[in-house]
């Protein structure tokens, strides 16, 4: 059993966060921006939660965070609050949030300087994953650091990788969303154009899934994009911020992105059509309206 923090308690930390104190049956204090949820997670899981990130971290072996950007991270990450201003020598930050490969190599410097390790370790497979201890976590930064850490982060992962030097889950974390993007794009087209041409799509699915056009999107959201359904999953604007990093970093290290790129356009015209918080399979929205 490790002494555990975990910052950010959205869809996806508070869940998170319970596989930690459940299935690992670690030693959990959370804390939240909104001070309610942080307790209402406390109540639920038996854990402890903290008026800081500070103070959530002090005393810690692992301090988790799942929050929303870049700046987010930054602001509980610094300052006399902030989670290095708690953390002691030799304690591990796992960063799950999806951020910018920059960033995570900020932090890494940082908390070598400090004494302390650092894990990027952006995670796949939505608010159902992490609701089902499933998800994917791709990890970088020393192999050593990732060695300790990796058996805490089972707790909510099927899959636990290291992809490399610090930055490198992050980068991985990219390529995940630029598959994702084209996948979705081709997937709704197809269904626009069964539906015109006046086939059962649940029945066409039923075969091609078991085909090389096979994908968890198709299985898993081929039902409700037929049905015209888009509320629930991983929001348009969610998506459209890690587009949004991909394009930045290809714009770095001059990769071409252009199907991501329009398809991040694709997801703006849905964002005006109201869609800021539809699944991101509602590009079939924009096909259709």
């Amino acid at each position: 059993m490790a002494k555990v923090a975990f910052i950010g308690l959205g869809v996806m930390g508070y869940p998170m966060a319970g596989h930690l104190k459940n299935k690992g049956g670690h030693d959990v204090t959370v804390y939240n921006r909104t001070a309610d949820k942080a307790k209402k997670w406390a109540d639920e899981h038996g854990g402890s939660h903290a008026p800081t990130p500070r103070a959530a971290a002090e005393g810690c072996d692992f301090v988790f965070m799942c929050v929303g950007n870049d700046d987010d991270v930054r602001s509980v990450v610094y300052g006399e609050d902030g989670i290095f201003a708690g953390m002691g020598d030799g304690a591990t930050l796992i960063d799950n949030t999806t951020a910018s490969a920059e960033l995570a190599r900020e932090l890494a410097e940082a908390a070598e300087e400090k004494g302390f390790k650092f894990v990027d370790a952006p995670v796949s497979g939505g608010q159902a994953g992490a609701e089902n201890g499933a998800l994917t976590v791709m990890c970088g930064g020393a192999e050593a650091d990732f060695e300790a850490a990796k058996p805490v982060i089972e707790c909510y992962a099927k899959m636990v990788g290291l992809m490399g030097p610090a930055g490198s889950g992050q980068l991985t974390k990219m390529m995940n969303q630029i598959c994702i993007a084209g996948l979705v794009q081709g997937l709704s087209e197809s269904i626009a154009f069964g539906q015109k041409a006046g086939l059962d799509i649940e029945k066409v699915v039923s075969v091609i899934s078991k085909g090389a056009a096979g994908s968890w999107q198709m299985e898993n959201r081929h039902k409700t994009m037929d049905q015209g359904h888009y509320d629930h999953g991983f929001a348009v604007e969610w998506m459209r911020k890690d587009l949004g990093i991909c394009l930045a970093e290809a714009k770095r290290n001059g990769a071409r992105l252009p199907v991501t790129a329009l398809v991040d356009q694709f997801y703006a015209e849905v964002e005006a059509m109201g869609g800021r918080r539809w699944d991101t399979s509602s590009l079939l929205a924009l096909l259709n309206r």
